[in-house]
């Protein structure tokens, strides 16, 4: 009897020692055959870091294809920390070159994270301050490709078209209003590191950005010219607070030009006041309207291709 108990026992302990086997192996079984997809993305997502690629805005045309708002390529300052070897010295001479405190840089490359970025310092970098960087040849310091804003004619419609920040994002007029269209898509470099931060012997992905959406506006370049130039001729002459004009096509109601002063440079939009950069008076302000049309001079261009311009009193004040 006391041996048919004990076979007894040593049989069931077997069993349960080869179910719990067989769930094991059909545990391992399941995560490296069936979810190996999950399980490889987390291990990715561990090794792999990005060097992120800025994209281009849309461009901004007027009516006949002139470029208003165009894109130059700058470079940025990124760092991976893990990666540098004598960080006091790193941050010694970029804090030179950057004109940046020695402590202030010396907190980005010893930072424990595994991409820092210089803000604002290291953004929008001249080809000179570049060149002093890249030929520095310190590991773990990265010069990457980012779009700027640019703006081909300064002032030249400034409130209607707006300006954008730093990270390329529009701040106000259209740049703002149709942001997500002109917003392009960002790409990358992908590379693989360890926790320390050595690169593994892998290859590296490039994922190119998408540039966004081009934008035509209505906007004649030539009439608008002769708009920004009377108005400019207009505040010289009498010192008004204030001077405002719009030009449109009857027939259609299309906003041929549209100018207001006082204006502002978009690509120094720090230097201005909030009411000289948000106010597009002809939109914003309340004016009286006039007579019911008004003639204005016939407008030629610089191909001798001239037009009388028919305008409502209501549009133009």
């Amino acid at each position: 009897m006391f041996f048919k108990d004990i076979h007894k026992r040593i049989k069931i302990i077997i069993l349960i020692t080869a179910f719990l086997f067989i769930v094991i192996i059909g545990k391992v079984f399941y995560i490296q055959v069936i979810d190996y997809k999950k399980l490889n993305k987390y291990a990715t997502g561990l090794w792999s870091r990005n060097l992120p690629l800025a994209a281009n805005r849309g461009i901004i045309y007027d009516t006949n294809g002139v470029e208003l708002a165009n894109n130059i390529t700058t470079t940025s300052l990124i760092l991976i920390p893990n990666q540098i070897e004598d960080k006091k010295k790193v941050a010694k001479d970029l804090s030179e070159i950057l004109g940046v405190e020695y402590d202030e840089m010396y907190k980005h490359v010893s930072k424990n994270t595994s991409i820092e970025r210089v803000h604002p310092e290291g953004r929008n970098l001249s080809y000179e301050i570049a060149d002093k960087i890249n030929s520095l040849g310190y590991k773990g310091v990265y010069l990457v490709k980012e779009a700027k804003r640019y703006y081909p004619y300064d002032t030249f419609l400034s409130h209607t078209i707006g300006f954008v920040g730093i990270d390329n994002q529009g701040l106000s007029g259209l740049e703002l209003i149709y942001n997500d269209y002109l917003t392009g898509s960002d790409g990358a470099i992908k590379y693989f590191s360890d926790a320390k931060g050595n690169n593994l012997e892998m290859s590296q992905i490039y994922e190119q950005p998408q540039s966004g959406i081009n934008m035509t506006l209505t906007i004649n370049f030539e009439l608008q010219e002769v708009l920004e130039r009377e108005l400019s001729t207009a505040v010289s002459e009498y010192n008004p607070d204030q001077a405002l004009g719009l030009i449109m096509n009857p027939n259609t109601g299309e906003i041929l030009a549209i100018a207001s002063r006082p204006d502002f440079s978009p690509s120094e939009y720090q230097n201005y006041t909030t009411e000289e950069i948000n106010r597009n008076l002809p939109i914003w302000m309340t004016y009286e309207p006039g007579s019911t049309f008004k003639i204005a001079p016939t407008l030629c261009s610089h191909n001798n291709e001239c037009k009388t311009v028919l305008l409502s009193g209501d549009e133009i004040g």
